[in-house]
C-alpha cells in the first residue's frame, strides 16, 4: 500500500488530499473546519480529517508533496520588487515578516504540523504542474489537452499542454505579471469586491451591464495576440508594487476611483464587469483555439482558478474547437493539493492511469460525514424536534412534498463536498418555478447581494430540454453556464423590455425563474445516479410530483460562511436564517416546530463571518 499526502496553503485556501494506491481517499479545505473562508494557514485539521477517514497516522505516509516551488515563487517576488524599487518598499516589508517565519521553511513547517512524526522527504511540484495533473489524472479521458489559468504560481500564470495515459507534459506557459487571473481579480478589486473572494460575483454582475467598455480594455489594458497570449500595460496596474490592485492612470481611463465595499452598484460598475467578462471569454475561446491547433486533440481539461469562471466555459464548450470538456471541480488552489499527490503517484512513480466511462473524482464528494447514530445524538443533546424516516424513498417523498410548497430546505446528506461549489451534499435548495424564490432567498437565507443570479440541479438526461446543451454534455460540478432554451422562455414586452440593471430582476424571464439569469442563462448542474445517489433520488420525487426536473441549489451558507461541515453548523445556520426546514441525512426538523431549541443570536452569528 501507497500513500499519498498532497498540501496546499499559505496563500489562500488550503487544503489536503490523501491517495492510497492512487485512489482518492479524501480532500478537504482547511475553512470547512476553522470557520474562516479562504484559510489559508497550514491545514491541520483536513489533513487530521483525511488521515481518520484512512484510518492511518502520520508515520504510515509513504510521500508527502506541496502544490508549488516556494523558493522559486519568492525569487519572482524579489525580482518584482527590485524592479519596481523603491515604489515597493511598502508592500515589500509587509510581505517579508511571513515569508521569513514560515514560507521560506515549507519542509520544517510540514514536519512541525505532521507532528513530527513523518521521516520521509517532502516533495515540492510546481504550482502549475499541480493544477494541470488535477485537470487531467481525474479526467475520464485517456489523452487530453490541458489548460491551466490562474493569478499566479511561482513565474507562469497560464500554461497548455497534454495528457496521455499516465503522464503529462506543460508546454508553454504565460509569465507574472502578465496574468488573465489577475487581470479579472483587478477589476473585482475596482469594482469594490474582495480578491480572491469576489470574483464569481463579478461574473454574475455582468449580465446587467452592457460591454461598452471592451474597446477601452483592449485598446489600452492589453496586447492581445491571436493566440490568446497577451502582455498588459503595467502603468494601469498597481500589484507589482502596491498595495492595491489597479493605479491612478486605471481609475482615470474608466471614470472615478475604485468603487468602496457595500457601497451603491450603478450602471458604470455593470458595464465594466459585462466588459471584462467578454474580454475574459475572448482570452480563453483564444487561447483554446490555439492549443487546439498544435495539439490536435478533441478533450480538453480545465483548472486554475479562471476555470471556476462557468460563464467562460460554457462558451469554450459552446464556440470553441474541442468535443468534449473536464474541469477539476476543486479549480483554484485548494485542488493543487490534490493535483499534486495525482502527480506523485502518476508521473513520478509511473503507476498506471485507468480510465473509466466517468472521472474519478468521486462526485467531488471526498470531505467529512456523520452516521445516523452520530445525528441523533446531536439532536437529542440539542433538545431539536426531528421526524425520522427509515427508508430513503419515504424521506423523499416528505421533502419533495415541502418544496413543490416553496419551503426553503437545508439540505446535508452524506460526505461534503471538494471544492467551492455545493453539489447536494451540502445545499439550500429551493423551487426554481417560483417567482419570488431568487429574492427570498437572497435576502431573508443567505443575506447577501439581491443581484447574484441561483444554479439549476437538473435530472441529466432533461438537461437538453431545458438549456442549450447537447444530450451528451455533462455538468456534474456546476461549472458550465448554458442559455435556457428559446422554448422554456417567457416573452419580455413593452416597459419590462427596456429595464436597466437591477431593475431586469423584476421580469420573470423562463418557466422556471429562480434559476434564469437576466441575460437567459444559468449554471448548471446535472445530476445523475452514479455520483449524486439520494439527491437524485430527491429531484426525481419533486419531478413526478411538479413535472420540473430541477431545484434550485446554493451552497449551505450565509454571506461570508464557509460552507457547512458538521452536523452542528447546519444547525446553527439553520436556527440564525429564514430557512424553513433542515434536512440531516434521514432526520426532518421543521423551524416552526423548534419552540425548545436553545436561542441563536442571529446578530452575533452573523458577524462573525467577514464579508466577501
Amino acid at each position: 500500500m501507497t500513500s499519498i499526502l498532497g498540501i496546499s496553503g499559505y496563500y489562500h485556501d488550503s487544503a489536503a488530499a490523501l491517495l492510497v494506491d492512487g485512489r482518492i481517499v479524501a480532500a478537504a479545505q482547511e475553512e470547512r473546519f476553522t470557520r474562516k473562508k479562504h484559510d489559508h494557514r497550514f491545514p491541520e485539521n483536513a489533513i487530521r480529517f483525511c488521515l481518520e477517514q484512512a484510518g492511518m497516522r502520520t508515520a504510515d505516509l509513504d510521500h508527502v508533496v506541496f502544490y508549488d516551488k516556494p523558493l522559486l515563487k519568492f525569487e519572482r517576488l524579489l525580482e518584482t520588487y527590485l524592479a519596481y524599487a523603491p515604489a515597493g518598499f511598502p508592500s515589500f516589508l509587509r510581505a517579508m515578516p511571513l515569508w521569513l517565519r514560515q514560507k521560506l521553511y515549507i519542509p520544517r513547517e510540514i514536519r512541525k504540523g505532521l507532528g513530527g512524526e513523518y521521516k520521509g522527504r517532502c516533495i515540492f511540484t510546481e504550482h502549475h504542474e499541480s493544477h494541470a495533473a488535477s485537470a487531467f489524472f481525474p479526467s475520464p479521458f485517456e489523452e487530453a489537452a490541458v489548460m491551466t489559468l490562474d493569478g499566479v504560481g511561482e513565474w507562469a500564470t497560464s500554461s497548455w499542454g497534454v495528457g496521455r495515459g499516465n503522464k503529462m507534459q506543460l508546454n508553454a506557459e504565460l509569465r507574472f505579471p502578465h496574468s488573465l487571473g489577475l487581470l479579472y481579480s483587478a477589476f473585482t478589486y475596482y469594482c469594490g469586491f474582495r480578491v480572491n473572494s469576489g470574483e464569481y460575483k463579478l461574473m454574475g454582475l455582468a449580465p446587467y451591464g452592457e460591454p461598452r467598455f471592451v474597446d477601452l480594455i483592449l485598446n489600452n489594458l492589453l496586447d492581445l495576440k491571436e493566440d490568446g497570449s497577451f502582455r498588459m500595460d503595467m502603468s494601469y496596474f498597481n500589484y507589482c508594487q502596491g498595495l492595491t490592485m489597479t493605479s491612478p492612470k486605471f481609475d482615470q481611463l474608466f471614470g472615478g476611483p475604485a468603487r468602496g465595499a457595500e457601497t451603491l452598484l450603478d450602471d458604470r460598475h455593470m458595464d465594466i464587469a459585462a466588459s471584462i467578462q467578454k474580454v475574459t471569454e475572448e482570452i480563453m475561446l483564444r487561447m483554446s483555439r490555439h492549443v487546439h491547433r498544435q495539439t490536435g486533440m478533441k478533450n480538453l481539461c480545465l483548472a486554475g482558478g479562471v476555470a471556476l469562471n462557468c460563464v467562460g466555459n460554457g462558451r469554450v464548450l459552446r464556440d470553441g474547437p474541442f468535443e468534449n470538456i473536464w474541469i477539476q471541480p476543486a479549480a483554484g488552489d485548494a485542488g493543487g493539493a490534490l493535483g499534486a499527490a495525482q502527480f506523485v503517484w502518476h508521473q513520478l512513480l509511473d503507476q498506471p492511469r485507468v480510465v473509466g466511462a466517468s472521472d474519478s473524482q468521486f462526485g467531488s464528494l471526498l470531505g467529512p460525514h456523520y452516521s445516523r447514530e452520530e445525528i441523533r445524538a446531536f439532536l437529542e443533546s440539542e433538545g431539536a424536534t426531528a421526524h425520522e424516516y427509515k427508508g430513503e424513498d419515504d424521506l423523499c417523498e416528505a421533502v419533495a412534498d415541502l418544496l413543490a410548497n416553496e419551503n426553503v430546505v437545508g439540505w446535508f446528506q452524506g460526505r461534503m463536498e471538494f471544492g467551492p461549489r455545493a453539489l447536494g451534499g451540502r445545499s439550500i435548495l429551493g423551487d426554481a418555478r417560483s417567482r419570488e424564490m431568487q429574492s427570498t432567498m437572497n435576502l431573508k437565507i443567505k443575506f447577501r447581494e439581491s443581484f447574484r443570479p441561483f444554479a439549476p440541479s437538473v435530472l441529466a438526461e432533461r438537461s437538453s430540454e431545458f438549456f442549450g446543451m447537447r444530450a451528451s454534455d455533462e455538468s456534474p460540478y456546476m461549472l458550465l453556464v448554458a442559455p435556457v432554451q428559446e422554448s422554456q422562455r417567457l416573452s419580455v414586452n413593452g416597459e419590462a423590455s427596456n429595464l436597466k440593471g437591477i431593475e431586469k430582476l423584476k421580469v420573470p424571464r423562463s418557466v422556471v425563474p429562480a434559476i434564469t439569469h437576466v441575460d437567459y442563462s444559468a449554471r448548471v448542474q446535472t445530476v445523475d445516479a452514479a455520483r449524486h445517489g439520494r439527491y437524485r433520488t430527491l429531484i426525481e420525487k419533486f419531478d413526478q410530483k411538479t413535472g420540473c426536473p430541477m431545484l434550485i441549489n446554493t451552497s449551505f451558507n450565509v454571506r461570508g460562511e464557509p460552507i457547512v461541515c458538521t452536523p452542528a453548523d447546519a444547525y446553527r445556520c439553520f436556527l440564525a436564517t429564514n430557512m424553513d426546514v433542515l434536512v440531516l441525512e434521514d432526520f426532518v426538523l421543521l423551524k416552526k416546530e423548534q419552540v425548545g431549541a436553545k436561542e441563536i443570536d442571529v446578530s452575533a452569528y452573523l458577524s462573525q463571518f467577514q464579508l466577501d
